[in-house]
């Protein structure tokens, strides 16, 4: 007989550029959980995309490489029966799925799709809103047609860079000049970015975000304050109070992210209240242009020379360590970071719910 706690599936790594941020991620959430109240099975997905489960677990590891499950067989078919096991007609092992995987085969709306083929619950928002979060173009389609302001950008993908690259530079440095940023069109976490000064470095640039995607973002080089909110929620989300990343680097890369410990983040970010009112709208209004739902960090440029709010991205599925912005912003907002896990997984059933008394069928 199950007892009385739920089963979170912790599903982390992943063929991502992003697979050790998913690693720390992973290793946060595990130990932040309250055990008296939820036991844990641990998904490792190595770079290769081989699958593992481990055992279900009443305490967290005591250290990060255990998540690698150096012990458990890369059996991707017990993995997956773990996840369908409702399908067959049998009692679920897992209540709800937590899938803590950054960047692409994770974030991009796929192992959503597995989690909505197989009937279960997920944290996190659903196959439309990861996959619009993910690509960086589609994205900025969205918030264009939902009327948010914006950097200019340009963008092409493989093959168009192969037959007309010296026409695509000429396009970037017409419509956009130097400085630019380059980025792979489907990525986070900063990798694969670069900033480009002339048209050799411009090109630079492009071969290296094409290692990482077949589709490349060229945006505009905004002098602005870096600024990010939290949204939680599904039909009626909230917004945390603003924060402002001070990168330690020119601009906020993987270094300055993840490895030289030296980037300032200012919670709440000094602005006035009514900056901070319209960063909180925005940042709702940028939430529903991608049908969000659970979480969403939104990241914002405030231009220097007019203070002009500019939306730059949002993250579905964001760092999500005791040090990482998306919970910091929740703490200071009155959000414990047990408490937002707890709500989160709240959001995933409560969705789940709504879609289980849809139908499905043409009859009336």
């Amino acid at each position: 007989m199950k007892n009385d706690k739920l089963t979170v599936g912790l599903v982390y790594g992943g063929k991502s550029g992003e697979h050790e941020v998913s690693l720390q991620t992973a290793f946060a959430v595990m130990n932040a959980f309250d055990y008296d109240k939820y036991e844990l099975v641990p998904f490792y997905i190595s770079k290769k995309g081989l699958w593992k489960v481990g055992a279900t677990l009443t305490a967290p590891y005591s250290g990060i490489e255990q998540l690698k499950l150096e012990d458990a067989s890369e059996d991707v078919g017990a993995a997956l029966n773990v996840v369908f096991s409702g399908l067959a007609g049998g009692e679920k092992t897992v209540d709800v799925m937590f899938p803590l995987l950054h960047g692409t085969y994770g974030e991009d709306g796929t192992i959503q799709g597995l989690f909505e083929m197989a009937n279960i619950p997920y944290i996190g928002a659903g196959v439309l809103a990861s996959s619009a979060g993910m690509d960086k173009v589609v994205m900025k389609k969205l918030f264009g047609e939902a009327g948010l302001d914006q950097c200019e950008y340009c963008y092409f993908n493989r093959s168009s860079w192969k037959q007309k690259s010296h026409e695509l530079v000429m396009g970037v440095e017409d419509k956009l000049g130097y400085p630019v940023f380059v980025k792979p069109a489907n990525l986070g976490s900063s990798v694969g970015i670069s900033k480009a000064v002339d048209k050799e470095s411009l090109v630079k640039a492009v071969e290296l975000a094409l290692r990482y995607d077949t589709k490349v973002i060229i945006e505009e080089f905004v002098d602005a304050r870096e600024v990010e909110v939290a949204v939680l929620g599904n039909d009626e989300p909230e917004a945390s109070v603003p924060g402002e990343i001070v990168s330690s680097g020119e601009y906020y890369d993987y270094s300055a992210k993840y490895t030289d410990g030296k980037s300032q983040m200012l919670i709440p970010a000094p602005v006035d209240s009514e900056i901070a009112d319209r960063l909180r709208d925005a940042a709702l209004l940028a939430f529903r242009a991608i049908e969000g739902s659970g979480i969403t960090r939104a990241d914002f440029f405030l231009r220097k020379s007019d203070g002009k709010i500019l939306i730059n991205e949002v993250n579905t599925m964001p760092g999500f360590t005791p040090y990482s912005m998306y919970p910091l912003l929740w703490r200071e907002t009155g959000v414990s970071y047990r408490a937002l896990l707890d709500r989160m997984i709240e959001l995933a059933l409560e969705r789940y719910t709504f879609k289980q008394n849809l139908k499905y069928d043409n009859e009336q």
